[in-house]
């Protein structure tokens, strides 16, 4: 392996390993997640670099993490992929500090129907991309996601949090801004 292959390798090692950790996994879990196709010592040597994964392998990596593959690789400006997942999640941009924040149940979310489910599934996702964020069972959405979010269902963000509430999506003990 040269010096830029295998400094490329400890860099998606690194995220590897990032990942495999907010997802609060163990190496002999994933082992078990991935029906052993993953060995535990296999993904430690991609972790520390000393391997290179190949794509096909990444994407089935990504799969059992649900996270997206681009998550994977290393932090790039050069990298499209992140550099739109930034943009999708960045906000309105009119610097408007909205002390509002829901947190969202995203194991419910997963179990709802409807394009209002697609819509917002999508979004979160992004900011979750953005956020590098993947816990997968909660994420707080903060004010300026609320309105965008609330511009693209074409409701204020009051309206959007209360059909949040009626489809089950908001965590109730999460609520902020002094509502219950």
């Amino acid at each position: 392996m040269d010096v830029e292959s295998g400094r490329f390798a400890q860099e998606v090692g690194s995220r590897l390993r990032s990942v495999r950790r907010q997802k609060r996994l163990s190496l002999q879990a994933v082992e078990k997640a991935s029906g052993e196709e993953f060995k535990a010592s296999v993904l430690g040597a991609y972790e520390r670099g000393e391997r290179t994964i190949s794509v096909p392998r990444l994407q089935r990596l990504a799969k059992i993490y649900a996270v997206p593959v681009e998550q994977l690789l290393p932090n790039d400006a050069s990298n499209p992929l992140q550099r739109a997942s930034k943009l999708a999640g960045s906000g309105t941009g009119h610097g408007e500090t909205g002390a509002t924040k829901v947190t969202i149940d995203l194991v419910r979310l997963n179990d709802a129907n409807g394009p209002e489910r697609d819509l917002l599934y999508h979004f979160l996702a992004s900011v979750q991309v953005q956020r590098q964020d993947f816990n997968g069972k909660v994420l707080t959405i903060r004010g300026e996601d609320l309105r965008v979010i609330a511009s693209m269902f074409g409701r204020d963000t009051d309206a959007l949090v209360v059909r949040l509430e009626e489809l089950g999506l908001v965590v109730p003990s999460q609520r902020r801004n002094g509502r219950s």
